[in-house]
């Protein structure tokens, strides 16, 4: 039901509005107070009081960067955070890029149950050939419309693919994930540091 917009009423609603307040009773005697026919269609006034803005001329920057609408960190954030597992100038040289990695899987395209498969035989694989650091390529996903009230994450496989490499039965084979360096991929490819197989 669309609430009315404020405006006068008409002498036919008035005289209604005055015969169904003569057969009304307040509930509590001398407690009500009276009302008029505009006060109920008049918009009520914020009672919160307005923030006040600082001064801002234009080429200086925000203050306050506000805040984010996305709770979870980011996974590039997520992944910095953790700590290093690895040898720690290996663990440089693998983030500029400058080890190269022995094998890579290529993941774009596939759907979660057939790239989950996958992942785990070839990380497995590699582990039994020896290999120590490989390239995992997910893609950086497709911006798609959102309209729901739901935000979804872009790239499905690049938010999965880090959790399964920290589940079993992967977790107890790999070292260290970290994003890929721009010349094997960037956002869209994670190193994977395996351990030796004892």
């Amino acid at each position: 039901m669309s609430r009315r917009k404020p405006r006068s009423l008409t002498p036919q609603e008035r005289d209604l509005w005055e015969k169904v307040a003569d057969t009304t009773k307040a509930r509590r005697p001398g407690s009500a107070k009276s009302l008029t026919p505009q006060d109920l269609f008049q918009p009520k006034a914020p009672s919160v009081e307005p923030a006040r803005l600082q001064p801002f001329k234009i080429g200086s920057k925000s203050r306050d960067p506000g805040a984010r609408s996305v709770l979870t960190p980011s996974i590039s954030e997520a992944l910095g955070r953790a700590p290093v597992q690895m040898d720690a100038k290996a663990f440089r040289k693998m983030k500029r890029g400058k080890l190269t990695p022995e094998a890579r899987i290529d993941l774009h395209g596939m759907t979660l149950d057939r790239a989950h498969p996958a992942l785990i035989n070839f990380i497995l694989g590699a582990q039994a050939q020896g290999k120590r650091l490989v390239l995992v390529i997910t893609g950086k996903g497709k911006v798609k419309d959102q309209n729901g009230p739901i935000p979804m994450p872009v790239g499905v496989l690049r938010h999965q693919v880090p959790q399964w490499l920290s589940q079993p039965p992967l977790r107890g084979v790999v070292m260290q994930v970290s994003q890929a360096s721009a010349t094997h991929g960037g956002g869209g490819a994670y190193y994977v540091y395996i351990r030796r197989v004892r």
